[in-house]
């Protein structure tokens, strides 16, 4: 497919796990892609979407490079363990500040960039933990539920832009940041199979299902579509099956 020719498209946290899948897709289809992300490679930005400052500096730098920018991935994000007491104020702080305000930086930042494109996108990397009560995620959750919501504001407020704004859901995905967790789980293959089995076609999402669907979204092939959520989740939001799938 080359629905994405002539397009650049920006990535944060494109340098692993599901912002890699989603950089290498997009290109794959065509577009120019821009990795923003801590650690970037050689070809990418360096940004800490934390700071302000480095994500304006990031921005210009890739309109600058390659002429504008058509699609915005917001993909960076951290994680939090725990119920609500586990984590202080700080921690608090941090995660929202990483997983919330880091896309409104990128995004604001991006606006009159995408506001001068025919064929603008925001895709906003959210979570199944925005709409389930999963375990030991208070923190997590808080910070996807206000993905969620945020995407639906934004996607209001543009719609005179024209700037299509969606969000993709996944469930638990293969990724290096999900592996890390399995590392220190007390029974690793244990904690692999539940968390496969909580997902009603029995395993982990990967990170280019993830991908794909994030294309879409931000393709212009799906030009009609904005304030949409799309769960790629093995059917764990909607899907109530008896028993394991065999």
């Amino acid at each position: 497919m080359t629905d994405f020719d002539g397009l650049v498209a920006v990535v944060t946290g494109g340098a692993s796990g599901i912002g890699a899948a989603v950089a290498a897709t997009l290109t794959a289809r065509g577009a120019k892609v821009a990795v923003l992300d801590l650690n970037p490679g050689d070809d990418g930005f360096r940004c800490d979407v934390s700071d302000d400052a480095q994500v304006r500096a990031a921005i210009d730098a890739v309109a600058e490079r390659y002429g504008g920018i058509d699609v915005v991935v917001n993909n960076a994000g951290i994680g939090a363990q725990g119920d609500v007491t586990a984590n202080d104020d700080e921690e608090w702080h941090r995660v929202l500040d990483v997983n919330v305000v880091g896309m409104a930086r990128v995004s604001r930042a991006a606006l009159p960039h995408l506001r001068r494109s025919s064929a603008a996108a925001i895709v906003n990397t959210c979570s199944i933990a925005a709409w389930q009560g999963l375990p030991s995620r208070a923190l997590y959750s808080a910070s996807k539920g206000a993905v969620l919501a945020l995407t639906l504001a934004m996607a209001t407020d543009h719609l005179p832009d024209r700037i299509r704004v969606n969000c993709v859901c996944p469930g638990t995905a293969d990724t290096p940041w999900v592996g890390r967790l399995l590392d220190a789980a007390a029974d690793p293959a244990a904690e692999r199979a539940a968390l496969a089995a909580r997902q009603p076609m029995g395993r982990l999402v990967t990170a280019d299902e993830v991908a794909h669907a994030v294309a879409y979204l931000a393709s212009p092939a799906a030009a009609s579509t904005t304030g949409t959520a799309l769960a790629v989740d093995g059917g764990m939001y909607g899907l109530r099956p008896r028993g394991p799938v065999n």
